[in-house]
């Protein structure tokens, strides 16, 4: 809150029971924050109102466009600060007695303060917190239950692969794709994937070839979308790459 809120102590005033903010003889107007509560601490209960209205009143003249509204806003901010401050400190500091008075009188102060408030700025304020504190709330349960989601998903996730030697990458797609039409007595395929391309994502995640990663757009050349359609982009299997052949075994009756 700007210094001219307030009515300033005037140089030599000693008066004991003055609401005026400042030392009698000289002070440092940057630490106005640092008198301003000292005055107040120094204020009786009882006064309170009166320290209040005496402001209230020094602001209204000096400020053509004030309004009690914006004063009350400004003050009620500050209260409300240097209560969070004190609370916060530690109960085993040596002033901790003092610290406690403080905060006793700023609390008086405060429903003071609420029962002149027109505004219910108080409340605004309150509205605020909980809100936040609700938003606070939902987002730590949202990052434990993400967190709980990653440790599952990620549960079988492995910085091991599978080594296919230099040269053999082809004869090991070519069997992948046999696999595909393999069919279970039942008449079912073995394995089915809607969509080819979960084939080159699986190859290319857990296998290597001599111990490197295996290009993606490689391998893909051999999963096309339409295997009878397979298209221009596509390739197959090289006859010297065809090395083997998976084929069901035939069971004696």
């Amino acid at each position: 809150m700007m210094i001219n809120y307030f009515k300033l102590r005037d140089r030599f005033n000693f008066a004991q029971d003055t609401f005026d903010i400042g030392n009698p003889i000289s002070w440092n107007r940057s630490h106005f924050l640092k008198h301003l509560f000292k005055r107040i601490f120094t204020v009786h209960e009882d006064h309170l109102n009166e320290f209040y209205h005496h402001h209230l009143d020094f602001y209204l003249v000096n400020n053509a466009i004030g309004s009690e509204e914006h004063f009350f806003r400004n003050l009620w901010e500050l209260i409300e600060r240097q209560l969070k401050v004190l609370i916060g400190r530690d109960i085993y500091a040596e002033n901790h007695v003092r610290t406690q008075k403080e905060i006793e009188h700023l609390k008086k102060f405060t429903m003071i303060l609420i029962s002149l408030d027109q505004w219910n700025i108080h409340k605004f304020n309150d509205s605020v917190i909980a809100r936040q504190e609700s938003e606070i709330f939902a987002l730590s349960r949202q990052i434990s239950t993400l967190r709980s989601d990653l440790r599952k998903a990620t549960s079988l996730e492995t910085v091991q692969y599978i080594n296919i030697p230099k040269g053999g990458l082809l004869s090991f797609l070519d069997l992948c794709i046999q696999m595909q039409d393999i069919k279970l007595p039942s008449g079912r395929e073995i394995v089915f994937a809607e969509f080819p391309i979960v084939w080159v994502k699986l190859i290319c995640k857990y296998f290597r070839e001599n111990h490197e990663e295996i290009d993606f757009n490689r391998v893909r050349r051999y999963f096309p979308k339409d295997r009878r359609n397979p298209g221009s982009r596509s390739s197959a299997i090289p006859s010297d790459q065809h090395l083997f052949e998976i084929k069901g075994i035939k069971k004696r009756n």
